[in-house]
């Protein structure tokens, strides 16, 4: 198998004053619309939260600079400078992992920082359908993986045949940039060929979450360094058998459920090593121990990383800030 990594063009998006894409459904976009749903009115009133793209700077309020991109992120590199940083009271990191790179590249410190990890709202509860099918899903954009996936698949169905089926919901029409799946058109059409895959495109996260809850497994050949990975953490509540590299901040957000093999730089590498670890999952697919497994990490996502429990979180935070 022969793989080519495709990158990512840069284009000038619609930000709003805030620093949100204008109609975006991205993970960010969720992140910030589950937060302002679920606070407290009366104590948010009292800040200005800004996701990662700086545009206005309030004056008459505490500013907090909610972090969810990389370290390397072009609209990100002012934070390298002090006097840029004490424009905000805070910055929220959200994972760990997200918090060392900009530490080591940018010099961010402990003081004015605090990691609240991302939230979902749990999947609910149900049983999967048990038979000779296993379904894949693979459900973010196509940069993080796809290319990998695509290949890595055709090779496991000439292998199991119609025992198994690939789910993809997968296109930048989600940010608003349909221009970005242009590199993507062929693999897309592969997709579509295939009479294993079956390519849906964009759809609202409603119809992922009821899609999830069909899916067996979380396929995930990771190529791009997630600071969190929201997808994973669905996947992970939904009950599904979770395939995935230990590439940036996948370890630290599968906390030890998935079935993880070592990243490789070398896409032909990476794409076999997921292959190897597919099959030796499939082996003992149906067993009760793998059942017990896939229970405890549902139990474990729900209640980590439910907003139930993200929510004081933040307040907590924000009721310091106003006391100090």
């Amino acid at each position: 198998m022969k793989f080519t990594v495709t990158g990512m063009g840069d284009e000038n998006s619609n930000i709003d004053s805030n620093g949100n894409v204008i109609g975006a459904k991205g993970g960010t976009e969720m992140m910030r619309e589950g937060l302002f749903d679920r606070l407290n009115p009366g104590l948010l009133d009292n800040f200005n939260i800004i996701c990662s793209r700086v545009r206005d700077i309030a004056k008459d309020k505490k500013n907090i600079l909610w972090l969810h991109d990389t370290w390397d992120d072009p609209e990100i590199q002012h934070i390298k400078e002090e006097d840029s940083r004490k424009r905000f009271d805070k910055l929220v990191f959200v994972s760990d992992y997200q918090f060392q790179t900009y530490h080591l590249a940018h010099g961010i410190t402990y003081d004015e920082s605090v990691i609240l990890k991302n939230a979902i709202k749990p999947i609910r509860e149900h049983k999967k359908k048990k038979g000779d099918k296993i379904n894949f899903i693979y459900h973010t954009t196509p940069h993080r993986g796809l290319e990998l996936l695509v290949p890595s698949f055709k090779a496991l169905y000439e292998h199991y045949g119609d025992k198994i089926h690939l789910d993809v919901y997968s296109s930048f029409n989600i940010y608003g940039w349909p221009q970005r799946d242009e590199p993507y058109k062929e693999l897309f059409k592969m997709c579509e060929e295939h009479p294993g895959i079956t390519n849906h495109g964009t759809v609202p996260n409603s119809e992922i979450r009821k899609a999830l809850e069909k899916a067996h497994i979380f396929a995930y050949p990771n190529i791009w360094p997630e600071t969190s990975c929201i997808a994973l953490m669905e996947a992970m509540s939904a009950g599904c058998c979770i395939v995935t590299n230990n590439h940036a901040a996948l370890p630290e957000t599968a906390a030890g459920f998935a079935n993880m093999y070592q990243m490789h730089s070398d896409p032909n590498t990476n794409a076999q090593r997921f292959v190897n670890m597919v099959q030796a999952v499939m082996e003992d697919f149906w067993n009760e121990r793998h059942d017990a497994k896939l229970h405890f990490q549902k139990v474990y996502a729900d209640n980590f990383y439910s907003w139930d429990g993200r929510i004081p979180e933040w307040e907590g935070m924000l009721k310091n800030m106003l006391e100090n």
